[in-house]
């Protein structure tokens, strides 16, 4: 609780959830199980598609220094392939991820177990899902690092017009804002 004793709305785009720095922590916590924790850090610390950390785990290879390399696999694709930039966080929970002894489970099943680790953490799953994790990381990075927005665009296979779209202008606080910069210090060097 804030100190008027006020519950923080949920930030939801486009009815998906986007999770705040303190909120993280909490559902962090809240993982029972260790290969969860790891699970759930790689989504959250690459910003990939759900499907695309799915592939990663039978493409180990894809996964070198600190990047992810993922080939697109759609026609229609504004892009051939990328290039995932990782920070420190990203490079060892990546590396977690990939010694897991199971890859992501279903849609379904992950969104349940999101769903409910909100609740054990006491937070409002209101719009929790698969793509709660990786609009977090986009929204994190836009709002630290807004002199380098091509390169989060690039980074995260999104047009610029995609990203202006839905990342940029998100209610944040000055603490969530402060408190961000713990978990994507390093992502580029300023």
């Amino acid at each position: 609780m804030r100190k008027n004793d006020q519950p923080i709305k949920p930030i939801l785009k486009n009815k998906t959830r986007i999770f705040r720095p303190s909120e993280i922590s909490k559902l962090l916590h809240a993982i029972p199980k260790p290969e969860n924790r790891d699970k759930f850090e790689a989504l959250l610390y690459t910003g990939c598609r759900y499907r695309e950390l799915q592939k990663l785990y039978k493409n180990k290879k894809n996964f070198s220094n600190n990047t992810i390399y993922i080939p697109s696999t759609k026609k229609k694709s504004v892009y051939s392939s990328r290039y995932v930039r990782l920070n420190t966080l990203g490079i060892r929970s990546v590396s977690y991820f990939i010694r897991s002894k199971t890859n992501l489970p279903s849609y379904a099943s992950w969104k349940k177990n999101l769903i409910r680790w909100c609740e054990y953490a006491g937070i409002d799953p209101e719009g929790v899902n698969c793509k709660s994790t990786r609009k977090t990381w986009e929204s994190w990075l836009v709002s630290t690092y807004q002199k380098n927005l091509e390169l989060i665009f690039l980074s995260q296979g999104h047009t610029q017009m995609t990203s202006l779209k839905y990342y940029l202008m998100i209610p944040f606080t000055k603490q969530d804002l402060e408190e961000m910069k713990y978990y994507t210090q390093g992502w580029i060097e300023e």
